[in-house]
């Protein structure tokens, strides 16, 4: 007789695999505020026009970005529920101009970047979207402003992302530890499904706006041409939706800088920094185009970079290609 072996919730994993880990403790009120305000998003997700999430505001972001209904309302809900937390200090928000201060007590050791709600001009047409988290450790003793959050990515502890599509899965990423987690819908809660992810030594495909093609420079142009030549193009749009296809099934995401935005358009600090630290743990790499993700120190809470991110070996062969092109 076969006997099912239950599943780990979120719960049960971090207790078990990070209660001899101090550099951990306290992520896990983290990581489950961060599932709380997903399964609230995807119940807003699921509503959607029935919740009035869809279309716009009529507002304009700090980004100068027309900012969609369901922007404002997921903002508001992952700052709530990381400031309840008890654990975070500060809170950067790709959709706030300056961040939100959660306290200054002990216990309040983690500071938190994210984009609430990834590629959210995609639901009006019921495709997936996303949400995005970096965290790091708050420097002792130092005041919590926005330049206190101008940290590298390599200083992250852990990062995770949530993707609302055909299921809702919660990655989250610690060292050297990538795991899988999706929602049951009847009672709201996070199951290990995607044990150890690492991406697959072959990198099936690449995602890029192939319309951006004549904006580029002619050495990621020559990326581009190489690439399309022996990978199949998957393109959604969506930042965590290509990246997570990329992650599962391996593939190479490049979001370059091009003639109209030479400093490309996605945020390093809630975008970058936090999925090139996933993909890194995972086996994966980032970069600018000329440096790891990682290690470039922001002057701006609101940052944009360009980015070039997935399987190690496309990712640096990508920028040699460009580097030797170029020369």
């Amino acid at each position: 007789m076969n006997v099912s072996i239950p599943r780990q919730t979120l719960s049960q994993f971090m207790e078990s695999a990070w209660t001899s880990d101090q550099v951990l403790d306290g992520l896990k009120a983290v990581v489950t505020a961060i599932g709380q305000g997903a399964w609230q998003v995807h119940q807003q997700i699921q509503a959607a026009s029935l919740a009035d999430v869809l279309g716009t505001t009529g507002e304009t972001n700090v980004q100068g970005e027309i900012v969609q209904k369901l922007d404002s309302a997921g903002s508001d809900i992952f700052v709530e529920i990381l400031s309840k937390s008890g654990r975070v200090a500060a809170v950067g928000s790709e959709e706030i101009e300056e961040a939100v201060i959660g306290g200054d007590d002990p216990q309040q050791e983690y500071i938190v970047q994210m984009d609430p709600i990834d590629g959210s001009s995609n639901i009006d047409v019921a495709i997936s979207i996303g949400s995005i988290f970096g965290v790091w450790h708050r420097k002792r003793n130092e005041p919590i402003t926005d330049t206190s959050l101008l940290r590298p990515g390599n200083e992250q502890i852990g990062a995770a992302y949530v993707i609302y599509g055909s299921s809702t899965v919660l990655i989250v990423a610690t060292k050297n530890s990538v795991n899988g987690f999706t929602l049951d819908m009847d009672t709201g809660t996070f199951i290990l499904t995607h044990e150890n992810i690492k991406i697959p030594k072959i990198c099936k495909y690449y995602s890029t706006n192939e319309g951006n093609f004549g904006k580029l420079n002619n050495q990621i142009q020559t990326v581009v041409e190489k690439l399309r030549s022996n990978h199949s193009l998957r393109y959604v749009g969506s930042l965590v939706a290509d990246f997570h296809r990329n992650l599962l099934k391996g593939g190479i995401f490049l979001y370059p800088g091009d003639s109209k935005s030479p400093n490309g358009k996605l945020r390093l600090m809630y975008e970058a920094n936090p999925l090139g630290f996933i993909a890194e743990q995972a086996g994966g790499a980032a970069s600018n185009g000329e440096k790891r993700i990682l290690d470039i120190q922001p002057e701006m809470l609101h940052q944009r970079v360009p980015l070039i991110i997935g399987n190690k070996v496309e990712v640096e062969e990508a920028i040699s290609i460009a580097t030797r092109v170029s020369s």
